[in-house]
């Protein structure tokens, strides 16, 4: 099973990796989204990311917060505001997909979010978001994951 046509999967995963970046950097900031997306699409290689799926993901983390952060709150061991700003971002970003894009199959969404995770984040944070997003991939996506 191939990508979709013409959605280019290497452009979809630098997005997520700077999505990843630009959301650690909006949680730690606090400053308005616009800002953030602003600043990292001055970046060099954001020429090479899919510009359109990276405020995909940031816009939508930032209008479903809230929501995102109910949904992750009973898979996590301890308040999302504890949990690691890297992890946290990755947990939002697969969140937001699994709750928002149905176009992106969930093994895809769990195995980006363990790879930016693995790049960016503490030595076992990977394990702790695989953990989690498996939990709410079984509850959001319950049909793709048995299927």
């Amino acid at each position: 099973m191939g990508a979709p046509q013409g959605i280019d999967l290497a452009a979809r995963s630098r997005a997520r990796r700077r999505a990843l970046q630009a959301l650690y950097a909006w949680q730690m900031s606090g400053s308005h989204m616009n800002a953030v997306i602003e600043q990292f699409r001055h970046e060099q290689d954001m020429e090479v990311a899919d510009l359109e799926y990276f405020q995909d993901l940031l816009r939508g983390v930032e209008k479903h917060v809230d929501a995102l952060d109910a949904k992750l709150r009973p898979h996590l061991d301890r308040e999302v505001a504890q949990v690691d700003p890297i992890e946290r971002a990755a947990l939002r970003l697969g969140a937001y997909e699994l709750a928002y894009r149905p176009d992106v199959p969930y093994r895809v969404i769990l195995n980006e979010a363990i790879e930016v995770t693995k790049r960016f984040g503490a030595d076992h944070g990977h394990s702790y978001v695989n953990g989690v997003l498996d939990k709410l991939a079984a509850e959001l996506r319950a049909p793709e994951k048995r299927g």
